[in-house]
């Protein structure tokens, strides 16, 4: 049963919506004073509080303070004749969990504790019989879906029914996951069949190296100022939690996002976004800004040269400058200098972060306790989010005259199979794919790029093949097999095929207070 404690000085005029509360099963315990609330709130349970806010003695602001300094989950309703401003704003400021102004009527006070006490089951039934209405189509559209643009909407709407079912208590979450882990080897027979037509006809979605093209120039040519920002190994379902952490500041452009390129891995997309090339193009137009995966040098220490290249070959003239930011201090930094960056027409920035939290997540046990399954890893990003720097550098543009572009090089996807690959002492590490010669691995677990140029990926040597990891695979060496198929388990990786890896944040947003 509900227990309802009900605090007002003329209890006896509420008398009967009281009556009707108790025929419809509540148990209201009345009380005139604030005082007398906040003792009976200490000698027994309640569900819900309604409090008057004129009452003699203690108001019903001082008395709410009492009792949420003694009891901060449990949810009051204040109720008053004034609609003065600065009381429901002092309300509010005191966390109330709703406002009702009297003369109130039972079906009113009925509302609000559906409101405030049933409402998690409410949702949880909405939301289960909203989705179960829509799993035979979402599933029809998953097996009928032959198009790049009706894979991006299948995978924003499998993102939205997975942060709906998370927050409910109705077990779909699991059937949504089948559902997921459904799309996803769909996906893969689809970018199988379609990718190497990508690249040779030109018809394709927006990939890794269109973007500055197609989003950022454009903005640039209208006079735009523009900050671009990469959060690195950024997913789709991360961003929308970040979304909801700047809503207040930013208006978005249609929701969007594009393919990374295979591999959906730094060394590759990033560099492929920031000089507008394939990376065998990098490679052979610019041989001093490319590394190859044998050589021990960073794969990413030449961005800064890649987007003066880009800027370049376009002839444009605009001035630009370009961070990379590894830690929160630098964040704090790169913040105190950005009066003196919004000179520049374009102003690029990484931050590491959430990839950091991918690798230390799989090297360290405490933080795959902290983020076991995918909405407690969106939890972990949307903590960082808000008490890190970058918020901070959201809240600054916010206030400032700018284009902001946010986007990533790749996402990841939580690995639970293990399959066999044998390649020799030079092929590289990576557990979604592989480059080298003479790999051995079953072929229908992975996929082949045998000429790797005509994708434009370079070829390290004539017989190089690449292959990827679709699914929920990764790839391990027989050697001490065991051992490393548990280690990387329900780790999340990145460099094959999947939803999660391929399809991208890709969002421009201007402040809303310009």
């Amino acid at each position: 049963m509900i227990n309802i404690l009900w605090a007002d000085d003329e209890i006896e005029l509420l008398k009967p919506h009281i009556i009707f509360l108790e025929q419809k099963g509540y148990s209201v315990t009345p009380v005139v004073s604030g005082t007398d609330a906040i003792e009976t709130c200490q000698n027994k349970h309640f569900d819900v509080v309604f409090l008057d806010e004129n009452m003699p003695g203690l108001s019903g602001l001082e008395t709410l303070l009492a009792i949420k300094k003694a009891q901060p989950a449990l949810p009051v309703v204040m109720i008053t004749k004034s609609e003065e401003e600065n009381i429901m704003e002092q309300a509010i400021g005191q966390q109330i969990s709703d406002y009702l102004i009297k003369p109130v009527n039972p079906n009113q006070i009925l509302m609000s504790i559906k409101k405030v006490v049933h409402a998690q089951e409410i949702i949880t039934e909405k939301t289960t019989s909203s989705y179960q209405s829509e799993f035979m189509k979402l599933g029809m559209r998953i097996n009928e879906t032959f198009k790049a643009e009706d894979w991006q909407k299948v995978y924003n709407d499998l993102i939205f029914w997975e942060m709906r079912l998370e927050e409910t208590e109705g077990g779909m979450d699991e059937i949504l996951q089948t559902q997921k882990t459904e799309a996803d080897s769909q996906f893969c027979k689809y970018i199988r069949k379609n990718y190497e037509n990508w690249l040779s006809s030109g018809n394709r979605p927006i990939l890794s190296p269109d973007i500055f093209k197609t989003k950022v120039f454009p903005l640039l040519d209208k006079g735009e100022k523009v900050f671009f920002i990469l959060i690195d190994n950024l997913r789709l379902d991360q961003w929308r939690v970040i979304q909801k952490e700047i809503s207040s500041l930013f208006n978005f452009d249609e929701d969007g996002s594009f393919f990374s390129i295979l591999p959906t891995a730094t060394q590759y997309s990033r560099n492929a976004i920031f000089s507008g090339l394939m990376p065998s193009q990098i490679r052979k137009m610019y041989p001093n800004l490319w590394v190859d995966e044998e050589e021990d040098e960073g794969k990413n220490l030449n961005e800064e040269a890649l987007i003066k290249t880009q800027i370049e070959r376009f002839r444009k003239h605009y001035s630009f400058s370009y961070n990379k930011i590894n830690t929160n201090q630098a964040g704090e930094k790169y913040n105190d200098n950005l009066k003196s960056l919004l000179g520049n027409d374009l102003n690029v920035v990484v931050f590491n972060f959430v990839d950091m939290l991918s690798h230390a997540r799989t090297e360290v046990k405490l933080f795959r306790e902290l983020a076991p399954d995918e909405a407690a890893y969106r939890s972990l990003v949307q903590s960082w989010f808000k008490h890190s720097s970058i918020s901070v550098l959201f809240k600054m543009l916010s206030e400032q005259n700018v284009k902001v572009v946010l986007t990533t090089d790749h996402g990841s996807i939580r690995v639970k199979n293990a399959i066999k690959v044998v390649g020799d002492k030079n092929t590289n590490v990576n557990l979604r794919y592989k480059v080298g010669k003479n790999l051995a691995y079953d072929k229908k677990e992975a996929f082949a790029i045998q000429k790797p140029d005509a994708v434009g990926l370079p070829c390290p040597n004539l017989s190089s093949v690449y292959i990827f990891a679709d699914n929920q695979n990764f790839m391990a060496y027989p050697n001490n097999y065991n051992y490393y198929v548990q280690y990387y388990k329900d780790t999340f990786q990145h460099g094959g095929i999947s939803l999660e890896e391929m399809i991208i944040p890709l969002i421009t947003m201007s402040p809303k207070t310009i």
